[in-house]
């Protein structure tokens, strides 16, 4: 076999019409063929982009002209030949190497392919079983190319951000102890210590509190995180995240940090400039005005209380969800023209969907109001309700009476539904925010006890301590929200993109004392504490700093950036929602002596 031909001069994106004249070696697959009067043109393709080569048989020999009209898709190539300038009026304006196409002398073909299980075009018409199984086809296509390209620029910008400002890059082991912290461990049995597991990291949660009680002040790792947990369109069971710690910090200085490393982020690679400081809500305000603590800021609709307007009302459903403690909430469509009776029926559907018993109407048209409850209220009460929701002629007030969570949960649900619907959102926008104030603690009804809302080691604002003391000896009351633990405050923070959760973190318990009794209103005691976490707590004992951190999501950020759907796009080799690899086939069983060796029996469901 001749080699000279392997060694390529440039790439298939490279070539432009100052280029004519040379002789080049092109390598790449075969996108297309297609045979015009004995010409033969082939678009051939790598990473790079697209270049038109030419067959013409009065340039090359028989054996050539012959093996290139058997050439199909996906076969592997190299050319050599001359940059021409295409004829006049032939230049392709979709292609970057549009203006010209290279006059083949020499062929070889480094490799052929069986006819492709589906097109290696932008979309091709192929389940996303088909893709995952040959995903080393899927990810020539050249949307999943750029989204690859992309990611890499995103982790080369937040390297270079966050080097250049005191950060050191410190990897974590990916075999450590088991800790609770949300999901369900990835377990892996130890062949030299029998009967004994390491974990799969969840996150690098404790070891970089470690590393700050270590004294290295400010880290970060693109760190692995696995998780045992069910699966949807932005979760898979191992991802990527931008894990940082800082000591001697407050949320400010943590805010600060982010936000500028997401302004060099876009701005280095999507030439976007973010306006800073990002907005901050607190989890309650977010909540009452759009009813997710993710809120989508790109359109309106905010969620109004309307229960002192119509506190006095004797229409049963207003009043009994007054007497119960509930709450009437409302958000004005301004397109009510466009709602139909089966469309208000459909929305009533989502609603339920979250709990709500039903969804009540109220529009505004130029005879009046037309609605759903007119002949219980008064017209004075009409007015109240239409005034509260700011309702203008063609508006519909869209209203949910419920207990308060159930109201803010169903109205949240319901402007996102109208605003995807209706195409209300302005996909030119990046509407960063951040939410702090979480709840320390959530209630768990099946469990009728309290677990931590977000992380076990967020610290509590210092004015909410009290409460957590109190929690001790308060008898859990039928109305949860009443209990002390209900009413603590962490020192949670989240940054939401455009409706999506991207990052989450927390000033840290410095302290071994706090941190203990955290883990007691948890259920965990002292003992108990001490098997799970102390090698935490003893490291808490040695001077730990006042320490926080945030942990941005690199899978869910370059999805956004580059308007995937869903992280498996953006992620190279994902696993489906029953966290299968369609390619290697994994999970996959094992070898009865690798069982034996690690002393492990497999007992099959019966």
């Amino acid at each position: 076999m001749e080699f000279k031909h392997l060694k390529r001069t440039h790439t298939c994106g490279e070539l432009r019409k100052s280029d004519v004249g040379k002789t080049v070696i092109l390598n790449g697959w075969v996108r297309k063929w297609r045979n015009h009067g004995g010409l033969l043109f082939i678009d051939l393709r790598d990473r790079y982009g697209f270049t038109q080569v030419v067959f013409k048989p009065d340039l090359v020999d028989e054996k050539t002209m012959n093996e290139a009209s058997h050439l199909r898709a996906e076969y592997v190539i190299s050319v050599e030949g001359e940059v021409n300038a295409r004829p006049e009026g032939m230049a392709n304006k979709d292609m970057e190497t549009g203006e010209i196409e290279v006059i083949v002398r020499k062929m070889t073909i480094l490799n052929e392919s069986k006819t492709p299980p589906f097109d290696i075009v932008d979309e091709p018409k192929a389940s996303e079983e088909l893709k995952l199984t040959y995903r080393y086809l899927d990810l020539r296509r050249p949307p999943l190319q750029w989204k690859m390209k992309i990611r890499h620029e995103v982790t080369i910008a937040v390297r270079e951000y966050l080097n250049s400002h005191g950060f050191y890059e410190i990897e974590t082991p990916l075999l450590m102890r088991s800790t609770p912290e949300g999901a369900r461990d990835f377990i892996v049995p130890s062949r030299v210590n029998p009967g004994r597991f390491f974990a799969l990291p969840q996150s690098p949660q404790l070891l970089k509190q470690i590393l700050m009680i270590s004294g290295f002040d400010r880290y970060y790792q693109l760190a692995r995180c696995l998780r045992d947990e069910d699966l949807r369109a932005d979760r898979q069971p191992e991802h990527t995240q931008i894990d940082m710690e800082m000591s001697f910090v407050t949320e400010d200085d943590i805010f600060s940090v982010v936000e500028g490393m997401m302004a060099h982020v876009f701005k280095k690679v999507l030439g976007v400039e973010l306006k800073t400081p990002f907005p901050r809500f607190t989890f309650q305000e977010v909540m009452e005005r759009y009813g997710s603590d993710k809120p989508d800021t790109r359109f309106g609709m905010e969620i109004t209380e309307l229960t002192d307007s119509v506190r006095e009302s004797e229409f049963k459903v207003f009043s009994q969800t007054i007497e119960s403690s509930g709450m009437i909430g409302g958000i004005n469509f301004k397109d009510g023209a466009k709602l139909s009776r089966k469309d208000i029926e459909n929305l009533e559907g989502v609603v339920k969907e979250c709990g709500a018993k039903g969804l009540l109407t109220i529009a505004r048209t130029g005879e009046g109001y037309k609605s759903s409850f007119a002949k219980f209220i008064t017209p004075q009460e009409q007015d109240s309700i239409a005034k509260a929701l700011n309702l203008e002629e063609g508006d519909i007030g869209l209203i949910i009476a419920d207990q308060p969570k159930t109201v803010l949960a169903a109205l949240g649900k319901l402007r996102l539904h109208l605003a995807h619907k209706y195409d209300l959102i302005d996909k030119t926008k990046w509407n960063f925010l951040w939410v702090y104030e979480f709840p320390l603690f959530e209630y768990n009804p099946e469990e009728k006890r309290f677990d931590a809302m977000h992380n076990i080691v967020t610290m509590p604002y210092e004015e909410d301590l009290v409460k957590l003391e109190e929690g001790f000896t308060t008898t859990i009351p039928v109305d949860q929200r009443d209990h002390p633990w209900a009413n603590i405050r962490a020192r949670q923070y989240d940054l939401v993109l455009n409706g999506m959760e991207i990052a989450s973190g927390g000033i840290r318990n410095h302290k071994r004392e706090l941190q203990q009794r955290v883990l007691n209103a948890l259920g965990i005691d002292d003992d108990r504490a001490e098997r799970m976490f102390g090698f935490l707590l003893r490291a808490l004992e040695y001077g730990a700093p006042p320490h926080g951190g945030v942990a941005p999501g690199l899978d869910r950020i370059v999805a956004l950036m580059t308007g995937s759907d869903s992280i498996r796009d953006v992620i190279a080799f994902p696993k489906t929602t029953q966290a299968q690899s369609l390619m290697d086939g994994a999970p996959s069983e094992v070898d009865e002596k690798q069982l034996k060796e690690l002393k492990i029996k497999v007992v099959k469901d019966e």
